[in-house]
């Protein structure tokens, strides 16, 4: 176990309330507290999708956070799922799902061979402007297999629980899906990830992508493949069929767990990633000594005072990053041009993240639950409080009680970054709530 740091608690109104350990009625009145404050408030589109954070057209709107990510319009609506708000669920991948179908020629131009799937403009796109659910022809890297692979998981866990009706539309989708992860063999794919950045055959990736299959593979076992028509053309998406590409992925993952990439063609390969922690939760693609590993590698090389570093030698909100680069260019695409914003990068000086500490905490949970041995019950408090530590107090120029992207350093101190709050951040937080509910309800 590692040594616990120092928690830095923001606000002054939660830093009173912070405890070693919580009663159950204790962890009631902070969620009631921070409820009252409109902590999870995450704005919505009419048509149930998110923007990555509360940005106006006018206000960090350089940000470019006010676009739909498919990522982040899972991670919502996956804490909703586990809170079983469904109607909310529904809406959000119903609408995702009328998007996908709007464009579905990205995959099946490459599923056909009529695209290169080597330029990522020409790959699904990931982020778009969701009011009319419109793709942003602006440059990004969408070559991002992991958020086809959450969209997946979601999609297909939400059907199994009959919280989103199969229409014939829906699974001519879904058939879709590992048909084009096959034709781009995901499993030996370079791909942008979690990150939008370098792409590399990243383990990160890899694993969402089986998570998401296996949900499928689940599905289809469950109405028994004759009852459903999962197909496109002549090409049938069978159990057995999805067994196969299914075992591709595994047998790559093994190669690179518990890190990131081995890819040393790239100048340093990139072992330690905290994108790590999603296939241990919520995706359970990860278990036993491999998911302690990676959870021991994330809090040795990547954990601060403040948060969690995405990774070694990220330049993403580096020391003084808003001096060091104009609004403009702060937030476009780096994914072949990384070097460039990695000169502004002083070692040491990455941002630390707010979106990993509630999901260390979960996991501790989770593992509460399965042994009742009480270091984990500590652990899970432990990251707990550092998930609290993390919300904005008075000084804070976007107000208090809000979730920040991540916490830089500027003019010598760790400030939230611009992007506060972050709605990933604010559903994992609430997901870490959630947790230490139900583990009090077990413990007591």
């Amino acid at each position: 176990m590692i040594e616990e740091s120092k928690l830095h608690i923001h606000n002054k109104i939660l830093k009173e309330k912070v405890k070693d350990s919580y009663q159950l009625s204790e962890i009631q009145n902070l969620l009631n507290l921070i409820e009252m404050h409109q902590t999870f408030q995450i704005p919505m589109l009419e048509n149930g999708l998110y923007p990555a954070a509360a940005v106006s057209e006018t206000e960090r709107a350089y940000s470019g956070y006010a676009y739909i990510w498919v990522r982040d319009n899972i991670m919502i609506p996956h804490c909703q799922f586990e809170l079983m708000n469904f109607k909310s669920v529904q809406k959000t991948l119903n609408t995702l799902i009328e998007y996908f179908l709007k464009y579905r020629h990205r995959f099946t131009d490459i599923i056909e061979g009529r695209a290169d799937y080597n330029n990522p403009m020409l790959r699904p796109h990931v982020r778009f402007e969701g009011h009319h659910l419109e793709e942003n022809n602006q440059k990004w890297a969408h070559a991002q297999n992991d958020a086809l692979g959450y969209f997946l998981w979601l999609t297909c866990k939400a059907a199994q629980k009959g919280v989103l009706p199969l229409s014939k539309a829906t699974l001519k989708l879904l058939a879709l899906f590992p048909l084009y992860l096959e034709a781009i063999r995901y499993w030996q794919d370079k791909d942008s990830g979690h990150w939008e950045e370098v792409r590399k055959v990243e383990a990160s990736s890899i694993g969402t992508v089986i998570a998401g299959l296996k949900e499928l593979k689940l599905l289809l076992s469950i109405y028994q493949e004759a009852e459903v028509n999962c197909s496109y053309k002549q090409k049938v998406v069978t159990t057995d069929y999805l067994a196969e590409i299914i075992e591709e992925g595994e047998k790559e993952l093994q190669k690179i767990l518990p890190f990131e990439s081995i890819n040393f063609s790239l100048k340093e390969p990139k072992k330690y990633d905290s994108a790590l922690l999603f296939l241990i939760y919520p995706l359970n693609v990860v278990s036993g000594t491999t998911a302690d590993q990676i959870l021991l590698n994330v809090q040795t090389h990547l954990q601060g005072e403040y948060g969690i570093k995405r990774y070694l030698g990220d330049s993403y909100w580096c020391e003084d990053y808003k001096k060091k680069l104009k609004e403009e260019e702060r937030t476009v695409d780096f994914s072949e041009d990384i070097e460039r914003r990695d000169a502004l990068l002083e070692k040491g000086t990455e941002a630390q993240w707010c979106i990993f500490d509630p999901i260390i905490s979960i996991i501790y949970g989770k593992k509460y639950i399965q042994t009742r041995h009480p270091k984990w019950l500590h652990m899970q408090t432990y990251y707990f409080n550092r998930s609290l530590g993390q919300v904005t107090g008075e000084d804070c120029p976007f107000g208090p009680f809000l979730c920040p992207e991540s916490y830089y350093i500027e003019n010598g101190r760790y400030v939230p970054n611009d992007i506060t709050p972050l709605a990933w951040t604010q559903a994992n937080l609430r997901l870490a709530f959630h947790y230490m509910e139900l583990v009090r309800l077990v413990a007591e």
